[in-house]
């Protein structure tokens, strides 16, 4: 049977101290009205804490801008109301022993009006858009009326609004942030050259697309403190391009993530569909275990961890390979990264920690998308 006791090891970095490795992926529930997190909120952030989750990322929450969000049932991070009720979520968590950061998102340009009206229906609002170059998804629309590069101003005031919301989340008690700078939101889309065309001093080479990242994480850093953890959610892949690359090489991730590390980012999120792929030819390693080596910073993999063969050949094709419990002890093992992200089994399983210590996979429950339309 696979020793999985690497996963139930305490974790140290800083002034973050989590009971075990196991991570809670943020993952989109739309289950708070008007931007609310309420009692169910709680109750669900706290069952997995219950359930022997290390640490928790919440869900993505809008910053204080109008131009963050495009989902009105997402949860804000701003606003008496829904900083009451991340209150609420943090001290629930707490009292299950388990820490708690959420993620903080700005979507710029990944607009949902192709799959769906992304209006607030009853008040007739909709999100102001904005984006480093007026590009959505890889699609020029900087054309069209609505849709312009950010000006200096904008990029003031957002990254503002990202520390006022950093700032509030050390007030209200959480363990540190997230920020989202994956999946081709708002400074990933500064990152990857297809959105970014800017011939200012944010667009250009690598190191310079990372600038507005940078800025957002020394704001952040200036506005909570030396002490307060910021970790930054990356990844190559796009929600319209699977097979898009930030960073073609090593030598590139370190151009791209070293201007993050200097203006302070203390762990490093790698998103991968699947953990298991390795990321560049010639190495076995995975983005987690690249950006450990590069960076020297804590990183945490996550990507269809105990995720059952049905699921995988639905989501990404027939015949697609599943890696069992055992190849990511191992990569745990050898120090390739420090952290595992959860995600879909979390929603399938809130005891999902507890179960796989007492009886290993065969004992988790199984994951199905019809567990979306329920918060429990």
């Amino acid at each position: 049977m696979t020793d999985l006791s690497p996963l139930f090891e305490p974790f140290e970095s800083g002034s973050l101290g989590l009971p075990n490795r196991i991570v809670m992926a943020p993952m989109t529930r739309c289950f708070s009205p008007g931007g609310v997190p309420g009692a169910d909120v709680a109750a669900y952030y706290r069952r997995r804490a219950e359930g022997g989750v290390g640490l928790i990322i919440t869900e993505g929450t809008w910053i204080p801008h109008e131009s963050a969000w495009n989902e009105r049932d997402a949860p804000d991070f701003h606003g008496e109301a829904a900083l009451a009720g991340w209150r609420a979520v943090a001290n629930a968590v707490h009292e299950q022993g388990a820490r708690i950061m959420p993620q903080l998102w700005h979507v710029g340009l990944t607009l949902k009006s192709a799959i769906r009206n992304i209006y607030d229906e009853a008040s007739g609002i909709e999100p102001r858009h904005l984006g480093p170059s007026g590009i959505a998804g890889g699609f020029g629309v900087g054309s069209q009326p609505g849709y312009p590069s950010m000006t200096q101003r904008d990029i003031e005031e957002v990254v503002d609004a990202y520390a006022t919301a950093a700032a509030s989340a050390r007030t209200l008690g959480f363990d540190g942030i997230e920020l989202h700078a994956a999946h081709g939101y708002l400074i990933d889309q500064f990152f990857w050259h297809e959105t970014n065309r800017r011939r200012d001093r944010y667009g250009g080479n690598l190191r310079e697309r990372a600038r507005f990242g940078a800025e957002v994480v020394a704001a952040i850093r200036q506005r909570t403190g030396p002490d307060f953890p910021i970790l930054m959610r990356i990844s190559q892949w796009k929600q319209h391009d699977y097979d898009a690359k930030v960073a073609q090489t090593p030598a590139e991730i370190e151009q791209w993530l070293m201007p993050l590390v200097e203006a302070g980012v203390d762990m490093f999120h790698c998103s991968q569909r699947r953990y298991w792929d390795a990321e560049f030819p010639g190495s076995d390693l995975n983005l987690a275990g690249w950006v450990k080596k590069i960076t020297g910073r804590p990183t945490i993999t996550v990507g269809s961890v105990t995720i059952g063969r049905e699921f995988l050949d639905t989501a990404f094709g027939a015949q697609t390979e599943r890696r069992s419990i055992a190849s990511l002890m191992r990569m745990l093992e050898r120090g390739e990264f420090d952290l595992v992200a959860v995600g879909r089994a979390l929603i399938a399983d809130a005891d999902w920690p507890r179960r796989l210590r007492e009886g290993g996979v065969s004992a988790l429950s199984p994951y199905s998308t019809e567990l979306l339309s329920d918060l429990t």
